[in-house]
């Protein structure tokens, strides 16, 4: 088990990061049926990224890039399965070079032939210039782990222990896979089922984030009581702040279950982009809680209802990166 270091250490997400990746919506996505009311959504995203001084990097097939010209924004025309780039976009390290792990859609849920090579393709057509360190062996997804930045990592059982990840690793043999790749200290496993209509089987970022002041912000009551046993890479229990729910949001067309979480949250340098869902009490509660974990960041609110329709939200569209490991012709 590697020890944390400077330079090799997992970043905290509120940590700076130079770049905003996101993969544009398109007509060969299951955005199809909805594709126009979704793009909207990513333009607000994109909008709002760039307001607050982040540069932001598009994916979009060359056919049907946007045809948007915006200062600090850079398309890259690339092939993509779907949208979600936190699960298929590369992690990064303190040392700046990036981690390319195996993308399978979720346990093989839905084709991912081109989201699986991204980073790859990215890096032999020399879009990206820092080193990428290949970990195709190891199924993983940015939407799975939290970092602290200081050798603490938090997820789910229900998320990596799922079936077509990397069975049949145990329990202690994914811990010290992820502890080593990821050069953390201590991998902390919450016991929890995910939320309903969650394709992901329970990430982390729909449940809980670790948060400045070491502090874990949580969602659902019945996990305080685990949250209040577990403590830091360095011994020290965390403080826990409780993030309201939205009210419970059903797709239109078929009444399955969506599963909106404020905890799908985006941390950038000076702002946290926070998702909404059109319910004015729930979305200023969860706005004020969050203000109070991130005092020094202004917190942004973009409408989501239209991304909870594919069953993701913000920060799962969303993946921050080293804006100087790209190159731009």
């Amino acid at each position: 088990m590697m020890n944390t270091t400077t330079n090799d250490r997992f970043p905290a997400e509120w940590e700076p990061h130079g770049a905003v990746m996101l993969s544009w919506p398109h007509s060969a996505t299951d955005w199809n049926y909805m594709l126009q009311e979704v793009q909207e959504c990513y333009r607000a995203i994109i909008d709002a990224l760039l307001m607050v001084g982040e540069r932001v990097i598009l994916l979009a097939p060359k056919d049907e890039a946007p045809d948007l010209s915006l200062p600090g924004l850079q398309i890259i025309h690339i092939d993509t399965n779907d949208t979600w780039i936190r699960d298929y976009g590369p992690l990064t390290l303190a040392s700046g070079s990036l981690l390319d792990f195996r993308f399978n859609a979720w346990g093989q849920k839905f084709a991912s032939n081109f989201d699986n090579q991204t980073t790859r393709t990215l890096a032999e057509r020399n879009v990206i210039t820092a080193p990428v360190l290949c970990h195709k062996d190891f199924v993983f997804e940015g939407g799975s782990i939290e970092s602290d930045g200081c050798g603490t990592l938090l997820t789910t059982s229900c998320c990596l222990l799922a079936p077509n990840r990397n069975e049949p690793m145990t329990r202690e043999e994914i811990t010290r896979q992820v502890l080593t790749r990821l050069h953390a200290r201590k991998l902390l496993w919450l016991e929890c089922e995910p939320l309903p209509g969650d394709d992901t089987d329970g990430h982390i970022d729909t449940i809980a984030r670790l948060a400045p002041g070491n502090t874990i912000v949580y969602t659902i009551e019945s996990h305080r009581e685990q949250l209040q046993q577990m403590t830091n890479a360095d011994s020290l229990p965390f403080n826990l702040v409780r993030l309201p729910m939205p009210d419970p949001i059903s797709d239109p067309d078929d009444g399955s279950p969506l599963p909106a979480t404020y905890a799908n949250y985006l941390v950038t340098e000076k702002a946290v982009l926070m998702p909404t869902y059109n319910q004015p009490d729930n979305d200023n509660n969860a706005r004020r809680v969050l203000q109070t974990v991130f005092p020094d960041r202004q917190i942004i609110p973009v409408d989501c209802r239209a991304l909870i329709r594919q069953h993701g939200s913000l920060h799962c569209a969303t993946m921050q990166v080293p804006f100087n490991a790209f190159s731009f012709s």
